[in-house]
Order: C-alpha cells, then structure tokens, then sequence
C-alpha cells in the first residue's frame, strides 16, 4: 500500500471483534492507514481521511470512501487518545471469517460499540443477514441486527430508503449423508 503510514500520532483501539473471547480482536495493536488525502485539523481535535481509505489493525481492515477520527486533545505516551471513527461511503469491515458491509460505520472508542448503518449485510461461514443496523458491544462481544428504517438502498437523488424495515438472511445446514 503505497499511503501506508503506521498511525502513532493517533495510536489508539480500532475494532474488536463480534466473535467470543477465543477470537477477540487485538485492539492494542499498531493501526496502519491508507488514503488518498489526509487533513489534520488539531484545533478541532481531528483528522479527515479521504480517497480510498484503508485501516488495518491486526487482522482486521476497515476500508471506506471517507472517515473523520476524532480525538480528545489528551495527549498519553506522545499520542493524541482517538474516541471515535466515522466511516462513510462503501463501509466494509473485514477480519478471518467475517465481512460486514454498510453505508456508514461509527465506532465510539469510550463506550466500545460499533454501529454500522444503512444497507448492512453480515457474512460469516456461508451465513448472511441483512438489515438496516448494525450493532456491536465489543466488551460483551454481542451483535444485533435490526430492520432500522436507516437501512436500504439508495434511492433517486442518493437518499437511503428503508427496505421494510425487516431483517433477513441465509443460514448454512449442514450436509447429511
């Protein structure tokens, strides 16, 4: 990735993991980023990444067309404490054995939750469940999914439209001789 900086001025957690503990997400490690453009606003605590965004944190990448990281303006080790990501624009969120796709994804470092919006599809072993959010409890490592009218596809003019507000999906059965 030719952008690729490891991101220590902002070094702090990214994602964890929906999974159970025996595959929790190494949020101490280094996050690594990529993107087209970067502007830092340090009087608002902030910094815009644009163009093809990158972020990866261990086995976990998060790529979108766009993400403001906000940050307290508390500095700890040389390192500004990030508090929350917003992605926006083609949101997907990767990791071994798990792809989630949305509109926009929000991740509030304080209270450990990520929240992924809009036309949100989750694929995990051959399972799919769509609906219109996303949430994550990275401390319980709990997933819910809801029909949020926030959901859907985009309608004329680029608007969200809801899909009924109902949750679907496709589970896998096993195989039996």
């Amino acid at each position: 990735m030719a952008h690729s900086t490891r991101l220590i001025a902002l070094g702090a957690l990214f994602l964890a993991s929906a999974a159970g503990a025996q595959d929790r997400h190494n949020s101490a490690a280094p996050i690594d980023f990529g993107a087209d453009h970067i502007e830092l606003q340090d009087k608002a605590n902030r910094a815009i990444l644009t163009g093809n965004v990158s972020v990866r944190q261990a086995e976990m990448t998060l790529n979108a067309a766009r993400m403001t990281v906000a940050y307290t303006g508390q500095v700890v080790d040389g390192s500004p404490q990030v508090s929350r990501l917003d992605a926006a624009g083609g949101v997907t969120v990767t990791r071994p054995t798990q792809t989630a796709r949305s509109q926009y994804a929000v991740y509030d470092l304080n209270k450990r939750i990520i929240t992924m919006l809009g036309g949100v599809s989750l694929l995990q072993a051959g399972n799919t469940v769509n609906g219109g959010r996303l949430t994550i409890n990275l401390d319980s490592g709990r997933a819910v999914i809801d029909g949020s009218a926030v959901g859907g596809g985009a309608a004329a003019g680029g608007t969200t439209t809801s899909r009924g507000g109902r949750v679907t999906g496709t589970f896998s059965v096993p195989k039996r001789n």
